[in-house]
Order: structure tokens, then C-alpha cells, then sequence
């Protein structure tokens, strides 16, 4: 889809199982997903140690230890404008998340990528949703599945204002599928760290400084067109 390939799975044989499992066809303008939920998290991250010379595992630990050494993410997880051929419209959002890399289409086969947190193990999904609000410093209010499992969440069932503490960052797009609220965002985070990860509860998270900057470019209304890995299909799709 894009000629950029920065980051990388972690073996051929898991490349050719993700070719196998999911077919995209956005040149065309359309996307087929086909949900393996058993296998959503065998996509695992790695990137380029310029010290070593060699593809390096990149888990939470890792991170942690980047972010502290050099205060921002890896360079591949950085904004930047890359090559991207699709037929899909700029303005439009297509989120990668086996690459944990979020484009926003441009013209002239270009777009904007970001890197992203994605989905933790069981959290994944698929879908073509569309950007139904926006809102500056969200409140965050947990679902009621959360509540129930998550006794930090609980304390915050009644909403969590908006501040740098607050786990939706800030800025936050609402994703919604037939004008219904899915319970899933784009939006920043309190753990800048965890760009490039399988972390989240299923919204796709990033650092403040790129949610802000996509924030401004992105209108209500927009495509998102999410890819995840082996992930159970969104309703709709």
C-alpha cells in the first residue's frame, strides 16, 4: 500500500500467514477483511537498532527505556509524509494497526503517517467507521465493561475531566458507524511511551503532539478505514 516499510513483522512466516488472512484492496477503494481472532496478536513489533546493526524485538519494556533515554518515540513512529497509493480521498484515515502506523491520505499518492498504539491481546477489531465528533482535552468516561474489570476505571465511572492525566489525551475523534457511537476513538495519550505497542482496549492511541496536529487536518464526517490483524470484524463491514 505504501512504499515506506520502516518496521517490520517479526518473521516471513507470520507475513505470509497475515497476506493469507487478510486481503486489502484499498486501490480499488474497497476493503476485504477476513477475521482470524485466534491470531490477533501474533504480529509482534521490531525495529532497527542503528547501534547493533539489526531488527530488535520492541515490547513495553523496551519502550519504556527509549522514551526515558531519548524523550520521544522511535524515528518510525514519527510523523512524516510518505509514498501511499490508494483511490481512497484525502481527508481519509487508514490505520494499520499489525505496523501500529495510521495514514491520513493526501493528494498526489501521499499521506501523513503517524505512529499509533493499538489493541492489546482480545481488544482488536476491524471496520470502516467514520469520525463522528471531536473534542479538545475529552472527558473520559469508561464503558461499563471496563468498570466491571478495572477497579482504577471504576472510580471514574462517572467521567474523567480532561487534563494530562486523562487517559484519552489532548484530543480525542469519535468513531461511529451509522451515526452510533462505537466506544472507539483516535486520540492522545498520558503514555507517550506506548507508541508501537498492542496496548490499548481497542482505541488507537498517540502522542498529544500528533492527535493535536491530525486533529486540525481532519474533518467530522471523514473515512476511517481500520486494519487490524487478525482481528474480530466490526459490525458493518
Amino acid at each position: 500500500m505504501d512504499e515506506v516499510r520502516p518496521v517490520r513483522p517479526v518473521a516471513q512466516l507470520r507475513a505470509r500467514a497475515k497476506r493469507a488472512l487478510i486481503g486489502v484492496t484499498v486501490a480499488a477503494g474497497a476493503v476485504g477483511l477476513f477475521a482470524a481472532s485466534g491470531l490477533a496478536q501474533m504480529f509482534e513489533t521490531q525495529i532497527f537498532d542503528p547501534i547493533k546493526r539489526e531488527w530488535v524485538d520492541y515490547d513495553p519494556q523496551q519502550a519504556m527505556k527509549y522514551y526515558q533515554a531519548h524523550g520521544q518515540t522511535p524515528e518510525e513512529f514519527r510523523r512524516q509524509i510518505v509514498d501511499f497509493r490508494t483511490a481512497e480521498k484525502p481527508g481519509t484515515i487508514i490505520i494499520d494497526g499489525d505496523r501500529h502506523f495510521l495514514y491520513l491520505v493526501m493528494p498526489g499518492f501521499k499521506a501523513i503517517r503517524y505512529g499509533i498504539g493499538v489493541g492489546r491481546d482480545g481488544f482488536g477489531w476491524a471496520g470502516i467507521v467514520e469520525v463522528g465528533r471531536k473534542a479538545e482535552w475529552p472527558t473520559w468516561t469508561p464503558p461499563p465493561e471496563m468498570v466491571a474489570r478495572d477497579p482504577n476505571a471504576a472510580k471514574w465511572k462517572d467521567g474523567m475531566p480532561g487534563g494530562p492525566d486523562n487517559p484519552l489525551g489532548a484530543r480525542a475523534m469519535y468513531l461511529h458507524e451509522n451515526g452510533q457511537d462505537t466506544i472507539y476513538r483516535i486520540h492522545g495519550t498520558s503514555q507517550p511511551w506506548s507508541i508501537g505497542l498492542n496496548i490499548s482496549s481497542g482505541c488507537i492511541r498517540m502522542v498529544n503532539d500528533e492527535i493535536e496536529h491530525l486533529y486540525e487536518q481532519v474533518e467530522v464526517g471523514a473515512k476511517v478505514i481500520v486494519l487490524m490483524q487478525g482481528a474480530a470484524l466490526y459490525k458493518g463491514v
